[in-house]
């Protein structure tokens, strides 16, 4: 008998909320964000919601708009160490960037972080783009964007064999015959490639899981054939169902071509849900965000995601054309994101201050503000119609709209036969749906 689709639902937990005005809103929380009880609040209540998983992203530089919009967050790896101890089932997703991370140490923190968590760690794998990391790890400019996925592709390979290095039985602690590991059970690794070499083995044995989850967020070519190789769980910004629909439908196609099972590969597009008990009420809570926000902030961000491109000549009130931005293929920042932009650009002819203001509630994630059965209705739509796996849901504050979806929407899609009432695995990739891979 055939197990019906379950729909799945990470939480993206990011500053005060995912409106880049949120940590001015009344219901955000009043806790430091460098407080860990703010993050452990999170997960909790994600936690007795049944969520599949909780992500942190990560940037590894100081951003100019820091003044009037605080993203100084606490490091992932650590927060993930201190959560799974505050939690006990819920899957644990972390940022480490292949760019500026040596990969014998990121073997070590993932596979201790497995250990630590019984099994419950993902790493978000990224190629990191921003100037001010170059500039933080000795690069005066920034690394290409084909150098860092050349980069990242060795970077999989060397940190698969290092999980892999140690076999799932290696470890006997056998005391009575003074044994603790298996004869033969490890083997070095070995590898001598263009950017590292690393002898091996890793010095701890293999995780509960094998090895991490991998999670990837890339959209544009290069990172959808990143994503076909090796991610078991995508993070995509999509504005529109029909362009969900055409990378998910693409992406799993994909990952076939490179022998692997289309159901090994979990596509959760982002959704940041205004909600309230009625329509007007939602668009209340949506302007009420919207005029908390600063334009000039906006235009800081969407520099960034530019390759730091100079937007300041344009006008805040004319129609955007593709024209008025660098073409995706020339910029070494985020590409995929710029392709989202200009996309939106496209198709709805935005002003500089439309743009802005929409790209402030999620930064290019799909931003809607509705009831609890509307915003049931639209994930129950995109799941069923080939646009999503599930869902990486970026409350606009927190806790308030977490808790908001949490009790008004999930019961929705509990009573529509669409998403689990209790957790039936005890790790992440049993969460997923995701087999364990041989070492």
């Amino acid at each position: 008998m055939t197990m019906p689709r379950e729909l799945h639902l990470n939480l993206f937990i990011q500053s005060r909320g995912h409106h880049e005005a949120s940590w001015r809103h009344p219901a955000a929380s009043s806790l430091p964000l460098t407080d860990i009880n703010y993050y452990a609040d999170c997960a909790r209540r994600a936690e007795a919601a049944c969520f599949d998983s909780i992500f942190l992203a990560d940037q590894l530089g100081l951003g100019d708009d820091v003044a009037h919009a605080p993203r100084t967050w606490l490091e992932p790896i650590t927060v993930l160490a201190a959560l799974s101890a505050a939690t006990t089932r819920i899957g644990l997703i972390g940022t480490c960037s292949t760019t500026y991370t040596e990969p014998f140490n990121l073997a070590r923190q993932f596979a201790s972080l497995d250990h630590i968590s019984a099994g419950r760690v993902g790493w978000n794998i990224v190629t990191s783009w921003l100037a001010t990391a170059a500039r933080n790890f000795g690069d005066a400019a920034q690394v290409s964007h084909a150098a860092r996925y050349a980069r990242a592709e060795e970077f999989m390979a060397v940190v698969t064999a290092l999980w892999d290095s140690w076999a799932d039985d290696a470890v006997l602690d056998d005391r009575s015959a003074g044994r603790y590991v298996r004869p033969g059970g490890i083997h070095a690794v070995n590898h001598v490639g263009p950017h590292y070499q690393v002898a091996g083995p890793l010095n701890l044995p293999r995780g509960p899981q094998g090895r991490p989850v991998f999670v990837q967020a890339g959209s544009s070519e290069t990172g959808k054939r990143f994503a076909a190789r090796h991610a078991e769980a995508v993070f995509t910004a999509q504005m529109e169902k029909v362009t969900a629909q055409a990378f998910y439908a693409e992406l799993k196609a994909l990952a076939e071509a490179e022998g692997r099972a289309a159901s090994q590969v979990v596509i959760l597009p982002g959704l940041s849900p205004v909600i309230g008990g009625t329509e007007a009420e939602a668009q209340r809570l949506a302007r009420e965000l919207a005029d908390l926000s600063d334009p000039e902030v906006g235009r800081k961000r969407l520099s960034g995601r530019f390759g730091g491109h100079d937007f300041s000549h344009l006008p805040m009130d004319r129609p955007l054309a593709p024209e008025d931005f660098p073409a995706p293929d020339t910029v070494e920042a985020a590409r995929s994101r710029t392709e989202v932009i200009i996309g939106l650009v496209r198709r709805e002819r935005l002003t500089l201050r439309q743009l802005l203001a929409y790209l402030a509630g999620a930064r290019g994630h799909f931003v809607t503000a509705g009831t609890p059965e509307q915003i049931a209705d639209l994930i129950e739509d995109w799941f069923n119609t080939g646009a999503c796996d599930g869902f990486n849901v970026m409350p606009p504050v927190f806790p308030a709209a977490l808790a908001v979806f949490a009790d008004e929407v999930i019961p929705l899609l509990r009573r529509r036969g669409l998403f689990r009432t209790a957790y039936r695995a005890d790790t992440l990739r049993g969460h997923y749906g995701l087999a364990r891979p041989a070492a």
